[in-house]
């Protein structure tokens, strides 16, 4: 059974793995989406599964009469998983003089670092572009899961919320809204706007930190990635305008049977002690992991929104 990091860092806490508990809780305070995408473990480095495309026919018939036969049909999906991580080397004057928490300190950060930099390979990911990665939501949402935001032209681009209602409406059960900070905001602001509406709650997450909600689908944040950058900033193309100051909204199905992650294992964190080439406390920190879409309709990307305040 999948779980997601909160879940699995309680059942290492169970099993006295207190370190590893720390670990998957660090990733999680890291990044929303991490927080509530579910993980299953598989073995080897590769999964392989059949991709529901299209339902077998179905009829009424007469009696005395047969059926035609009809097949579904479905396509052969690999995913394979990428190797995520970092080697984090802390002088031993740090260590002695500032005692333990020094180094832990220093691997907390590390650990936020990679926890943004998936993160942001999740969703705009391009093995195109890194053929050590994998690819995301962005490259993977393509045809009937891709929409090009209707009022481009005539809003200019400002987020409506009948089109957001559309986004969601295109994914089976769906759980989770997926966007970026400034949007959230403009939601947020619509919703106390009576000329636009929305339907917006609040929510605590396991950390305690408030969730916003849209017609009662929790909104994951994106904010910065490791380097600082936006991970959904608004420089994508906008339409066939020829402009490139867009940005996305996704809105996905998180469970067994929908758009998931994959591992080998559970994140590892490994000290590998003072090493002979300076004096330096080496800490290694990887991740065998990777994305999976089980159904086609379980993930779904509106493009081609602009930061503008939202519309009816």
């Amino acid at each position: 059974m999948a779980l997601n990091l909160v879940d699995a860092a309680k059942l290492a806490a169970g099993r006295d793995q207190t370190y590893l508990a720390t670990v998957m809780e660090l990733y999680a305070r890291g990044s929303q989406v991490l927080q509530y995408l579910p993980f299953e473990n598989i073995p080897g480095n590769a999964l392989t599964f059949n991709q529901e495309q299209q339902l077998p026919a179905v009829a009424f018939r007469g009696v005395n009469e047969g059926y035609a036969e009809g097949t579904g049909k479905t396509s052969r999906v690999t995913e394979s998983l990428a190797i995520a991580g970092g080697d984090l080397d802390v002088d031993v004057f740090i260590v002695k003089t500032g005692g333990a928490d020094a180094r832990a300190s220093e691997e907390a950060m590390k650990i936020k670092a990679l926890s943004l930099s998936i993160t942001k390979t999740i969703l705009t990911g391009s093995v195109a572009s890194n053929i050590k990665s994998f690819n995301g939501l962005q490259v993977r949402l393509i045809s009937d899961q891709l929409l090009v935001h209707a009022n481009v032209a005539a809003n200019q681009g400002a987020l409506s919320l009948t089109e957001l209602d559309r986004l969601i409406d295109e994914v089976e059960d769906p759980t989770h809204l997926i966007m970026n900070k400034t949007l959230r905001r403009r939601l947020s602001s619509a919703a106390r706007n009576y000329a636009v509406g929305g339907y917006i709650t609040y929510d605590l997450d396991a950390f305690g930190r408030r969730v916003t909600k849209f017609n009662d689908l929790p909104i994951l944040e994106v904010d910065k990635d490791e380097a600082n950058d936006n991970i959904l900033e608004f420089e994508e193309a906008c339409g066939n305008s020829g402009t490139a100051n867009c940005t996305s909204i996704y809105c996905v199905s998180l469970d067994d049977n929908g758009f998931m992650g994959l591992q080998n294992e559970d994140m590892s964190v490994r000290d590998l002690g003072e090493i002979d080439t300076k004096p330096v406390f080496r800490t290694r920190v990887e991740w065998y992991v990777t994305i999976s879409i089980r159904r086609p309709r379980a993930a779904a990307r509106l493009t081609s929104i602009r930061n503008k305040a939202c519309v009816a």
